[in-house]
């Protein structure tokens, strides 16, 4: 279709090298999408034929109900098989006039960018989804005491919720990102031909916005070279798979028998070939390396784009590839990771009897002295001493007696310190926590109704461009029809 210079066909083993025919069938819809406005937009600039138009429209339905899998591998890309089965099908005078003012570079720009729009919005979604079991798996767990661990070491009392909202404000943030991609992605690059526009009199801004784009990218140069927005969603799907991969290994730490704070359900683990008491977290320890595979996917992408003049080089043909494998993986890991909150048990018990023995109440000992008058940094010695003498005896700290506390603190603290550690228990600990965005119950609960606040926002939103997509599309339909 496109060897006007060049003389005979392209040689086998260079047409499967070149090849992205795999990638390309998931842009065919978008790329009959695109050729009917651009062609409706010719016929509007008087530069086609009502009659021509009607065959070009006429042979692109067709395309739509038509395999052109089998054809399509006998072209080095979709685009070229899909101009070929119009010409066929609507003859030379009327399908050879569809790509007038239009190259493949900015048609596959807005093919990818057109993808890349829906795709935002479906992980949007499901980020939202994942964000809302979270928030509900909070709310049944704001009394479930745990451990709160830094350097893997107890810390401080926390709670489940705690940990959970956590990752729902976490995930909020990649929300945030999606957003702000989405209105980058959603400009057009079409009109902008192979890199210097058209002495022809196209309307660019009537393709946008048949197409449902909020805008155009307006230098032909960067509209057909730039793939800046792809490598930006690349490390968006990135972060939200970092994200995944850090609640995973909790999750896999934390199943595990010296732990056994919750255990998965079994439709969601493995078992062993020949050990019977197994139950393996196999999908979250892949989810840790589908998420290096995604980080790998963005340093790929970066690099392939790093040292490339001005100008689209066919090296920019396999970011689809880089693109298209990131969203699939980052899909299907949301979708596992809703299934794993959605079902996991929490041993309540085994995490309370954690924090009983643990020596993290030492920071809310060290507070109350310094609510009584004590320096801070005086109290962080004491307490420290505190827990070695009672490390080293195998006691907690409620256990201690009074001699043993007052060789450290001395007789005048003693009384007072006594009482303290008689009084502090995990569930105060986690209770006289007064600090906005603490672990407090009423915090929690304050904190879940602000999050779903702020979902219901971010899903109305992506609600809205969806339906606008939605709309113009039925609204293309409708003026396809109409010829």
């Amino acid at each position: 279709m496109y060897r006007s210079r060049l003389k005979g066909r392209l040689d086998k083993n260079v047409l499967s090298y070149m090849s992205s025919i795999n990638d390309d069938l998931l842009l065919l819809d978008y790329d009959i999408l695109g050729s009917q406005a651009h062609s409706i937009m010719l016929y509007e600039q008087k530069l086609i034929k009502k009659s021509e138009l009607k065959k070009i429209l006429d042979a692109l339905d067709s395309a739509k109900k038509k395999d052109l899998r089998k054809l399509a591998f006998e072209y080095e890309d979709i685009h070229e098989a899909l101009e070929a089965f119009v010409v066929k099908k609507a003859g030379m005078e009327a399908g050879g006039k569809m790509h007038t003012a239009r190259s493949r570079n900015d048609q596959v720009a807005l093919d990818i960018r057109m993808k890349a729009r829906d795709d935002i919005n479906n992980i949007s979604i499901q980020v939202i989804e994942l964000i809302n079991k979270l928030l509900f798996k909070a709310s049944q767990n704001k009394d479930s005491i745990m451990p709160m661990y830094t350097h893997l070491q107890h810390a401080q009392i926390g709670t489940f919720s705690h940990y959970l909202l956590s990752y729902s404000d976490i995930l909020l943030r990649d929300l945030e990102r999606l957003n702000g991609c989405y209105e980058r992605v959603n400009k057009s690059p079409l009109g902008t031909i192979a890199i210097g526009g058209s002495s022809i009199n196209i309307d660019r801004k009537k393709t946008a916005s048949l197409l449902s784009f909020s805008g155009i990218v307006e230098n032909s140069i960067d509209a057909t070279t730039s793939r800046d927005t792809i490598i930006e969603l690349c490390f968006c799907l990135s972060m939200i798979m970092i994200d995944l991969s850090r609640i995973a290994e909790d999750f896999i730490l934390w199943s595990s028998s010296e732990f056994d704070y919750v255990e998965l359900a079994d439709e969601l683990t493995s078992s062993s070939s020949v050990m019977p008491q197994k139950k393996n977290p196999c999908p979250l320890e892949l989810m840790r390396a589908k998420a290096a595979y995604v980080i790998g996917l963005v340093f790929s992408i970066m690099a392939m784009v790093k040292a490339l003049p001005s100008g689209y080089s066919r090296d920019l043909q396999d970011t689809k590839h880089v693109l298209f494998r990131a969203i699939t993986i980052t899909s299907d890991s949301l979708n596992i990771m809703g299934s794993v909150i959605e079902t996991l048990h929490v041993n309540k018990k085994t995490m309370l009897k954690s924090a009983e023995n643990s020596y993290a109440i030492s920071l809310d000992i060290a507070e109350e002295l310094v609510r009584n008058g004590m320096v801070f940094r005086k109290t962080h010695k004491v307490v420290g001493e505190l827990v070695r003498v009672a490390s080293r005896t195998g006691k907690n700290l409620c256990n201690l007696t009074e001699n043993e506390i007052r060789n450290v603190a001395g007789k005048e603290l003693t009384p007072l310190i006594s009482k303290i550690i008689k009084n502090i228990s995990p569930k105060h600990s986690v209770q006289s926590r007064v600090s906005v965005g603490s672990p407090n119950p009423k915090e929690q609960i304050r904190m879940i109704k602000d999050r779903k606040r702020k979902v219901n926002g971010y899903k109305l939103t992506i609600e809205k461009r969806s339906e606008r997509v939605h709309y113009s599309f039925e609204n293309l339909a409708r003026i396809v029809k109409s010829f």
